[in-house]
């Protein structure tokens, strides 16, 4: 397993693994609900949008895919990044999704049109990204 999230309502638990897979657990029980295979390699994050309709993974494969959290299914993929995606985060209103990795560029995207809004220029890997919780403020770490 690589990363782990619960949904918005805190009945559901994903975990990310691998092989590209997420597996979707009922809390307390544990029991698995359901497997969902998201991408071709490994699924590195996982983070859900802040209203709840949405959930995002990103992958080894260089994507982030968007999923509609009661429906399962996956509605797009942003592919603007070339290596890794190792964090995502989703603006305060859920509007935005923020992704970084090692590329030399943090990606933000609209999260309805999947189009580019901005990209923020960094000088090493991130790692992490995560938006502020009340505002249109995003926080990053670097390698060093």
């Amino acid at each position: 397993m690589n990363e782990i999230s619960w949904n918005n309502s805190s009945d559901l638990f994903f975990l990310t693994n691998g092989d590209g897979y997420i597996y979707v657990l009922s809390y307390p029980e544990l029991e698995e609900q359901n497997i969902l295979k998201a991408h071709p390699v490994t699924c590195i994050c996982i983070e859900f949008d802040p209203t709840g309709k949405y959930f995002a993974v990103g992958s080894k494969d260089a994507l982030v895919s968007l999923w509609d959290a009661a429906e399962l299914t996956c509605i797009r993929t942003f592919q603007r990044l070339d290596w890794p995606v190792r964090a995502i985060s989703f603006s305060h209103d859920g509007a935005l999704i923020a992704s970084g990795s090692e590329d030399l560029t943090i990606d933000i995207a609209h999260v309805e049109s999947g189009k580019k809004v901005y990209d923020i220029c960094i000088q090493a890997a991130t790692f992490t990204v995560a938006w502020h919780p009340k505002q249109y403020l995003l926080a990053y770490t670097v390698a060093t």
